[in-house]
């Protein structure tokens, strides 16, 4: 079975106030993505790292919303990285596999958190990403186009990312030997020099980062809730 760590720490900077509180449809931001892992089979349970300050707030809605798989509610740290490594740190001795997401990605679903990972399981390293369909540029510091970007191959990180437990331990002792900063899991691993195969995602999974993104996603789970419920 897999753990999947929440990572639900930042500081909603960009958002002007905690986004993972932010209502939509009828529900806070964290409470959707934990509900996505709450249903996928593959999941066996879920560790939430969050800010300090909210720890009590999370509790309550796991309380209210009645989740099972939650195992632990904990605090994170200054970075990203210092987070994912606090979850590592309260991995049962039993997990053999580890899911990485971030909580303010509440459009996951239980198929998307199923084919990762399956992939993770016959490469030991999976992880979702969306192909890049937009013209990229160059630019220069005074923002005129410098040149293009071959999109060809290329793919937007999303998480979940998923791995073999040891692979991801062993890429995160790497990065804090080496007093590295990274800014997914993924980056950890090729570090170490592994291959992480990725898993071409065409469904809405975007990041909630400005406030523009709440009322997308409400409308995307909106439609999605009406679909089920016909």
């Amino acid at each position: 079975m897999l753990t999947a760590i929440l990572v639900a720490a930042g500081d909603s900077r960009r958002m002007g106030f905690d986004k993972l509180f932010a209502m939509i449809a009828s529900r806070p931001v964290i409470a959707h993505t934990i509900d996505a892992f709450e249903r996928a089979e593959c999941v066996g349970e879920i560790i939430v790292v969050a800010r300090k300050d909210r720890l009590d707030e999370i509790k309550a809605i796991v309380r209210d919303e009645n989740f099972k798989k939650i195992r632990s509610i904990i605090a994170g740290g200054r970075h990203r990285q210092d987070s994912v490594r606090a979850g590592l740190n309260h991995l049962e001795a039993g997990v053999k596999y580890v899911a990485v997401h971030d909580a303010a990605r509440p459009l996951i679903t239980t198929e998307q958190i199923e084919r990762v990972f399956e992939q993770c399981r016959m490469h030991a390293a999976a992880s979702l990403a969306e192909p890049i369909s937009d013209t990229l540029k160059y630019a220069n510091t005074e923002f005129f186009v410098a040149g293009s970007v071959d999109r060809h191959q290329l793919y937007a990180m999303q998480t979940p990312q998923v791995f073999e437990r040891r692979l991801i331990e062993d890429a995160y002792k790497a990065v804090y030997a080496e007093n590295a900063l990274v800014t997914d899991e993924v980056s950890a691993v090729e570090r170490l020099g592994r291959k992480v195969i990725l898993v071409p995602n065409q469904d809405l999974n975007f990041k909630i980062t400005y406030p523009r993104d709440l009322e997308l996603a409400e409308f995307v789970l909106t439609q999605r809730i009406r679909a089920n419920a016909s």
